[in-house]
């Protein structure tokens, strides 16, 4: 059985680790550098590191921070916000980035899923999908979850994977920053329908809730934020924990 992952998530704005609750509210979290050098550390399997208001501000990704990330951890990361073309990707890759997430660009125009997949691969392109729960069902929303869509969590997905999505990061906006748990029968959902992995994100408060994620929703990888920029969970010690529940990790 494959390790599951444990993935710190630092949202950058104005060259600041900043983090919220349902996406707003945000705090300064720290420099993103040195956070991502502790957690590279500290034994995380993978970062991700979103420009956040990247679409929103019609912005490129930073890619001055993605050439500093790089030199100064040793695990891979992902990069997202504001990108809208293979060559935005090529650009982040040849600074040292190894994968992307691709969000509002690919809901608007989704062949640019197509486009990373057959140039670079798919383990390169991750499609992050915001979604709320609204009248029954899962709704997408875009621009770092401004602006509603017609799109449902389950399709968009589906249809993310047949263009060439290597995986999905799925963010429950209604648990985002709630300290929660994370939102399981979605996540359970999306494991059953798709092939690919699935990461799950928004709503982490503590160890359990990790545990959670990966044996009732059947992630593949969990990430979080808050829990780790301020100390309230540390990663060796969840990671003793998880195996100490029979859950595959690498220590």
């Amino acid at each position: 059985m494959l390790a599951k992952r444990i993935i710190p998530c630092l949202d950058v704005k104005d060259g600041m680790t900043v983090k919220g609750v349902n996406f707003v509210n945000l705090r300064s979290a720290g420099d993103p550098v040195e956070l991502g050098k502790r957690y590279s550390d500290e034994g995380a399997d993978e970062l991700v590191y979103l420009d956040i208001t990247a679409s929103y501000e019609h912005r490129k990704t930073f890619i001055d921070l993605v050439r500093r990330v790089a030199q100064a951890i040793s695990i891979p990361f992902t990069v997202g916000g504001g990108i809208g073309s293979v060559a935005d990707v090529d650009r982040l890759l040849s600074n040292g980035a190894d994968k992307v997430s691709v969000n509002s660009a690919a809901l608007n125009r989704p062949q640019l899923i197509d486009e990373i997949a057959r140039q670079f691969g798919r383990q390169v392109c991750v499609v992050a999908i915001d979604a709320r729960f609204t009248d029954g069902q899962w709704v997408c929303y875009e621009k770092g979850g401004r602006v509603k869509t017609g799109r449902t969590l389950y399709e968009w997905a589906h249809e993310a994977q047949e263009r060439g999505a290597g995986e999905i990061l799925f963010t429950s906006m209604d648990h985002d920053g709630t300290k929660n748990g994370y939102a399981c029968d979605a996540l359970r959902q999306l494991h059953q329908q798709l092939q690919i992995p699935i990461i799950a994100s928004g709503g982490c408060g503590n160890a359990s809730h990790i545990a959670d994620a990966f044996k009732t929703g059947l992630a593949d990888a969990a990430l979080a934020a808050s829990v780790f920029h301020f100390g309230e969970i540390q990663i060796p010690t969840l990671k003793q924990h998880l195996h100490t529940l029979g859950i595959p990790v690498r220590l």
